[in-house]
């Protein structure tokens, strides 16, 4: 479900496996938010957070979630948004090795890494996606998600991605600073690795600090519990309008498998 690989320079790769679409359930995010972590406190120097050849994370698993009561949203909800700032605030160097389609959750995790590596699709016409779509499925954009994509592409921009819940291809992204850099499929992971090592080749303290105050805003927007309102967005997931469209989503889903 999580791969762990270890890389030269004490970097480590973890891998979403989780087939077909790498979907975060409730057992995934809860392997993943320790192994962010604690990553700095097993003595690696830096992080790459991969998924699989053409799909990164395609989001939630709206099907496992749904069969959840109230008590297990709020436990997922604690354990998703405690990704958040696993990555904002990591001591070490965290990149998002995007190797394929990024929607609403896959794509939260990217915007709070240090880099963004992109996958370009080998066919010009189906283009790998990334974008907050979470309003087409009838959820809202929590705060602490919004100011991290407002800091990457601006304020006036974010607002009109997240609020049509658009989707945008890698050179697209690229274009508006979504992303940091859009290579071939093959070259993601290795294009991550580089930064790292490039990263990590620096004078140690003065990488580190000069990063530190670099992120100090966003270190900052995630270190008050109260901006995750795991109860209230809880709540809201089983408002009608919410239900009534994941419901659907899921039948759609259901009838193309």
């Amino acid at each position: 479900m999580l791969e762990r690989i270890e890389h030269e320079s004490r970097i480590l790769e973890l891998r979403l496996a989780r087939p077909p679409v790498n979907a975060l359930s409730p057992a995934l995010v809860a392997q993943l938010r320790p192994a962010l972590a604690d990553a700095a406190g097993q003595g690696f120097r830096a992080v790459v957070l991969s998924g699989q050849p053409k799909m990164f994370s395609g989001g939630l698993d709206v099907i496992e979630l749904l069969q959840l009561d109230r008590a297990g949203m709020i436990a997922f909800w604690n354990d998703f948004f405690g990704l958040m700032p696993a990555l904002a605030r990591s001591q070490i160097p965290t990149v998002a090795a995007i190797t394929g389609h990024s929607p609403a959750g896959g794509a939260v995790l990217s915007i709070f890494c240090d880099y963004r590596v992109m996958a370009r699709s080998p066919d010009p016409e189906k283009p790998f996606r990334i974008g907050l779509n979470e309003v087409q499925v009838g959820l809202m954009v929590p705060e602490v998600i919004q100011l991290a994509l407002r800091r990457l592409v601006g304020a006036h921009r974010a607002e009109r991605l997240m609020v049509a819940g658009a989707m945008v291809d890698s050179d697209e992204a690229l274009r508006i600073g979504f992303v940091d850099e859009v290579v071939g499929v093959d070259d993601v992971v290795p294009r991550a690795l580089a930064w790292c090592r490039q990263h990590l080749a620096l004078p140690p303290l003065a990488m580190a600090n000069t990063r530190r105050f670099a992120r100090a805003d966003l270190a900052e927007i995630m270190g008050d519990p109260n901006r995750f309102p795991a109860e209230d967005f809880a709540a809201s997931w089983f408002g009608e309008e919410t239900q009534t469209v994941l419901r659907a989503l899921v039948e759609k889903l259901k009838s193309k498998g």
